[in-house]
């Protein structure tokens, strides 16, 4: 070989030299796949700068990495506001549960003072529309035998003057019950409420449970009978 020759395909070996040591450069051994940066100990990638990435890559790798970590900390924080607003949620649900409560028991005792009072108004006016009735009772009840006497008087008369002022006492007498709203009883059929019947008689001139005789008027305040009638009852 000449010299030009020799000197020629010493270039050509030193380029290709050359070539396998970039080749050799750009390729990253196992060792640098196997094992992630210092400072990224999940090998998750982030934190770290992967050699084959360019500049542009790093930027793009490390906001994702940002976006992760963000979402991250919402679902925290997230998780830490929704335990805050049940716990409070139970708290104000029992609360009202016990004020419920409370309401109902106080509706209940209200409700029951309210009858209890309804019941004392009724009965205190019952009673005293009682202690009235049994108070003019008890009036005329000293008054009736009076009037008997009168009565019994105007059956034998012995003198005009004395009659004449028997009748007039009587007349006077019986205005005075009218007043006092106090009427007679009516004695034509027996009725076991106003009546007392201390005599029986079989009669056929008479109707089953006619009323013969009076014995003794009956007087009555309304409904309230002040003396039942003593009378003699037919058949």
């Amino acid at each position: 070989m000449t010299e030009n020759e020799n000197k020629k395909i010493s270039d050509e070996e030193l380029a290709a030299a050359a070539e396998n040591e970039e080749s050799a450069a750009s390729v990253p051994s196992d060792e640098t796949k196997a094992s992630p940066q210092a400072g990224d100990e999940s090998g998750d990638g982030c934190g770290q700068n992967p050699g084959n990435f360019d500049k542009n890559g790093d930027k793009d790798f490390d906001k994702d990495c940002d976006k992760d970590g963000d979402k991250d900390a919402g679902k925290d924080a997230g998780r830490e506001r929704d335990g805050k607003y049940k716990k409070e949620n139970r708290r104000l649900t029992e609360q009202l549960a016990e004020k419920e409560k409370a309401l109902a028991e106080a509706r209940d005792k209200y409700m029951r003072l309210a009858a209890e009072y309804d019941n004392f108004r009724k009965r205190s006016v019952k009673e005293k529309e009682g202690i009235y009735a049994d108070a003019y009772s008890d009036c005329i009840l000293a008054l009736l035998p009076v009037a008997d006497n009168l009565e019994r008087a105007l059956l034998f008369p012995e003198g005009e003057k004395v009659l004449e002022g028997v009748r007039m006492t009587m007349n006077q007498f019986t205005e005075a019950l009218k007043k006092l709203g106090v009427e007679e009883i009516e004695t034509k059929v027996f009725d076991p409420v106003y009546h007392n019947a201390v005599m029986h008689v079989e009669d056929e001139a008479f109707g089953e449970g006619e009323i013969v005789e009076v014995f003794q008027k009956g007087y009555k305040k309304g409904d309230k009978v002040i003396r039942h009638a003593m009378v003699k009852v037919a058949n």
